[in-house]
């Protein structure tokens, strides 16, 4: 069987505050022009007129996906500057109103407006996706079936959403919570082949119910346009190193399970039900409880999940040239995803709540622009 490419893209979804109020800010179209000036098609507005979203392309290996999202959001960040805005990478603004926004005049946004009704009004969230090249049909729909269990994993370590509309959610990720009130999203169906995915998705294009797959919004999809798999489940991340730590696992993680299937070997699939609860418990603590072994029939601290997470992956890791990114996860499990951070900003600022909230803002401002 011939070793597929393995190519990495990542998206990224950001949120624009104002410099002074750290409140949201809706971006000016001389700002997207500049943006679209110097990025051309790797930058785009989305639904809400305070976000903007950008793209990597398809890029060989972990170093060249870090130099062209370097590139990205370094000009995001400098075109921003000059209307007095920053972009910040959480999926959720610690304390915006999603009441006050609104949605980007377009027809593709018009008409998710129309469809999705005072559900999608409430979109006040932003995720990154990381899409991995594979190739074949067959191989995207067997491989997403296995990496289904690992979805939670993946999310426990992006967490960034704690806090909403001023309040602390007590959840990792609040932004799963919210997408979640979409239809066709969550945990991807458990598909026995490519032609049994395709026949399921047909029957919605063919009532005119979405015009195409991407109207499919699962934690893990392939992508309409590629021939990737694509992880959606996670949080955008604030610090790009973390972007990297998770675009590297991603990769790493369905290497093994192509490599798996040469041997004739593959991961145990198991019920929506059961990965379900780990999604559950990613959303609601991230990394600071444990996720159930369902072989050992035990919830496991989320530290020891991670050590063998790169155990497993590791030998995949050194082959794509991405051990220093993989190896990051020990770092974010030891010190806190950026859920936490964002509480330890909160809880360590004095003054009044307003005060303890900008300052969150003003930590995820700053997060931005590490590593750049």
């Amino acid at each position: 069987m011939n070793e597929p490419e393995f190519t990495i893209g990542i998206e990224e979804e950001y949120l624009l505050v104002d410099l002074e109020s750290c409140a949201l800010a809706e971006a000016p179209e001389a700002l997207m022009e500049a943006c679209a000036s110097e990025l051309e098609d790797q930058v785009s507005p989305e639904f809400l007129q305070c976000q903007i979203e950008i793209g990597t392309k398809p890029c060989r290996d972990i170093a060249e996906a870090r130099e062209d999202l370097k590139r990205l959001r370094s000009s995001v960040a400098r075109q921003a500057r000059k209307f007095g805005m920053a972009p910040i990478a959480a999926s959720c603004h610690p304390f915006a109103d999603w009441k006050t926004q609104h949605h980007t005049d377009k027809q593709r946004y018009n008409d998710l407006s129309r469809d999705l009704g005072g559900v999608v009004r409430r979109m006040l969230i932003c995720g990154m996706h990381v899409h991995v090249g594979l190739g074949e049909d067959a191989l995207r729909a067997d491989l997403m079936r296995q990496m289904s269990y690992f979805l939670p994993h993946l999310l426990a370590l992006s967490a960034s959403s704690p806090f909403w509309m001023g309040q602390d959610t007590e959840m990792a990720s609040y932004r799963i919570s919210v997408f979640d009130n979409l239809p066709r999203t969550g945990l991807p169906p458990q598909f026995e082949s490519w032609q049994d995915y395709e026949r399921s998705v047909s029957i919605l294009i063919d009532l005119g119910l979405i015009e195409d797959s991407s109207k499919i919004w699962w934690d893990l999809r392939p992508s309409a346009r590629f021939p990737t798999l694509e992880t959606r489940i996670m949080d955008v991340q604030p610090r790009i190193e973390d972007t990297l730590m998770l675009a590297a696992l991603n990769q790493c993680l369905l290497r093994m399970l192509w490599r798996l299937r040469v041997r004739n070997q593959r991961w145990r699939i198991y019920d929506r039900f059961l990965i379900g609860e780990n999604r559950w418990r990613a959303q609601r603590y991230g990394v600071s409880e444990g996720l159930i072994d369902f072989g050992r029939k035990a919830v496991v601290p989320f530290a020891e999940l991670a050590e063998e997470l790169i155990a497993l992956v590791e030998e995949d890791a050194g082959i794509l040239r991405c051990l220093p990114e993989l190896e990051h996860v020990r770092e974010v499990v030891a010190k806190g995803n950026s859920a936490q951070r964002q509480r330890r900003i909160y809880h360590d600022t004095a003054g009044s709540d307003d005060d303890r909230m900008r300052a969150v803002v003003k930590h995820l401002v700053e997060d931005f622009h590490v590593g750049l």
